[in-house]
């Protein structure tokens, strides 16, 4: 009886801990409430099941407690109750997989109007490069990466002489304007993840990952590696402003591109 009225305790103690905790998520920043709205469900589905096994198993234990005088029926198998399992578990699972791939969908579904930025890892900081006047961001090769030229822009192309580079520094965004968020890595794996955008990706060496977002208010938020990239890993750290437009293009104009930084180095 002790060990059913425990269990008993530690599926209502799960569901009241869930709803009174204050590990909730940050406020979100972006457009992605459907990512908020998966989780929910899923919580949901898994919390129910959760709470159904561990009631199931208080049942057992004390429905077929041990008595003097009584003998366990051996039933290796029941066809009825696998085929129970088996339809439940398949739409649970159907259940919380649809609203993924449906968010999915979107997330990687880039609006025609969206600005491209890149946004560059490696041990242990962050890059951002942002288009210039022509509104176009210029190639890259890993074969131009040197102290001069840490995110690799190659120096011939015309399309990258007017990016805009940022190292050390915050990376600013303008508030309400969609943005595509071209992810690479240098040299080891990294995951760009800011929590109040709900959006985060691997950036993976020799592959151009990407997402995109569309920032709903302004303000300062953490940039977080949520891989683990080595011994620097919990350091590498940056800060991403989303501001209005406004203040953002008076940002813009003191950034200096590509072609004013490799003019020392010349």
């Amino acid at each position: 009886m002790a060990v059913a009225v425990i269990l008993v305790l530690i599926a209502v103690g799960s569901v009241v801990f869930h709803f009174l905790s204050p590990w909730w998520w940050t406020p979100i920043a972006s457009n992605w409430s459907y990512i908020d709205d998966t989780i929910i469900i899923t919580f949901w589905i898994t919390g129910a099941v959760f709470v159904a096994v561990v009631f199931f198993l208080a049942y057992c234990v004390f429905r077929f407690r041990h008595r003097p005088g009584r003998k366990a029926a051996y039933e290796p198998e029941n066809k009825k109750l696998e085929w129970w399992l088996t339809i439940a578990t398949a739409i649970g699972v159907a259940a919380m997989l649809a609203p993924g791939l449906f968010v999915w969908s979107r997330f990687v579904t880039v609006p025609a109007e969206a600005t491209e930025i890149e946004i560059v890892g490696r041990q242990w900081q962050w890059g951002y490069r942002l288009p210039g006047k022509d509104g176009r961001l210029g190639t890259t090769d890993t074969r131009y990466i040197s102290p001069d030229n840490p995110l690799g822009l190659n120096p011939d192309d015309p399309a990258g002489q007017d990016d805009v580079v940022i190292e050390g520094d915050d990376l600013h965004l303008p508030i309400g304007r969609p943005i595509k968020v071209l992810l690479r890595s240098i040299d080891v794996l990294h995951d760009f993840y800011v929590p109040e955008f709900r959006a985060k990706m691997d950036m993976v060496p020799g592959s151009v990952t990407y997402f995109w977002i569309t920032p709903t208010r302004t303000g300062t938020f953490d940039v977080l590696c949520a891989e683990l990239c080595g011994v620097g890993h919990p350091a590498m750290r940056s800060r991403v402003v989303v501001e209005g437009e406004n203040d953002y293009q008076a940002w813009l104009q003191g950034r200096r591109t590509f072609a004013q930084l490799a003019v020392p180095a010349r």
